[in-house]
């Protein structure tokens, strides 16, 4: 990892005219906001040594630079999950380079399916928390001590005080914000009715397959972290409907718009160095 790490970095300081200060990590159909980036340098994954590269439809799969609210971003066009074959190391790998170019912010965008019977298909989910159901950690193995401890605390995920910088512009702007627990399984298959009850029972509001590697790892880096969730459809175990892949990327991308106004405007706030 280190070695790895360090060849990764390399190529891409060679590459950047600026130290990116907020890394950006975009899921299904949600690569709006990218496309206003000013100033954009844009790599493949696939010509990143050592980088991952996303197999799922709806991730276009590059490694963008450049300014957003004047602001100098590191931006991930899709990510990679579990259920592809990867490790839990790799799926999180891009977020240690993050770390590595000098970035402070992590934020990540994400396609979710609701479990609060309040939510509705379209809405926006602020990530309060986490459950993590994914069976591994992507922590387990030789601790990289000179990102983090061996044993760090989540009890601040996701820090407060971004989460009301989040609300605050979204009410600002006239949306409709939800907030609420991320619970992260491994997929790829969808749920089914009893364990859409249990997810539920449990406390949480909205499930996906992404997120919370990437969140473990970036808090481990000392990041901060703030997540959004599009719900692109709401599950009612005793009336649960068919979801396709399909159905997914398109409320994704009728959400992106606003989720992009969102994410520049919540990109201004962010305390500066």
């Amino acid at each position: 990892m280190e070695d790895n790490l360090s060849e990764t970095l390399a190529f891409l300081r060679a590459r950047l005219n600026a130290k990116p200060e907020i890394g950006m990590i975009t899921g299904t159909g949600l690569g709006a906001l990218t496309e206003r980036i000013t100033g954009e340098v844009r790599i493949p994954f696939e010509e990143i040594p050592h980088f991952p590269r996303s197999t799922v439809e709806g991730h276009k799969g590059n490694l963008a630079f450049g300014n957003i609210a004047g602001r100098p971003i590191i931006a991930m066009e899709g990510r990679v999950h579990l259920y592809e074959g990867y490790s839990p190391q790799e799926v999180t790998f891009p977020v240690r380079v993050m770390a590595g170019l000098g970035v402070r912010y992590l934020l990540m965008s994400s396609a979710a399916g609701g479990l609060n019977p309040q939510f509705d298909r379209g809405d926006l989910m602020i990530v309060t928390d986490h459950i993590n159901l994914k069976g591994s950690n992507p922590l387990t193995g030789p601790n990289l001590d000179r990102f983090g401890p061996r044993f760090p605390d989540m009890s601040q995920a996701y820090p407060k005080d971004l989460i009301r910088i989040a609300k605050e512009e979204a009410v600002q702007s006239g949306m409709m914000i939800r907030q609420g627990v991320y619970v992260g399984v491994l997929g790829p298959s969808l749920e089914t009715p009893a364990e859409t009850r249990f997810l539920r029972m449990i406390g949480a509001d909205a499930v996906g397959m992404s997120t919370v590697s990437q969140t473990i790892v970036a808090v481990h880096c000392g990041l901060r972290v703030l997540a959004i969730a599009v719900i692109t459809n709401v599950n009612l175990p005793d009336c649960m409907e068919r979801t396709s892949v399909e159905d997914v990327i398109e409320a994704s991308r009728k959400a992106s718009g606003v989720l992009s106004d969102l994410w520049e405007r919540i990109i201004a706030r962010l305390p500066g160095q």
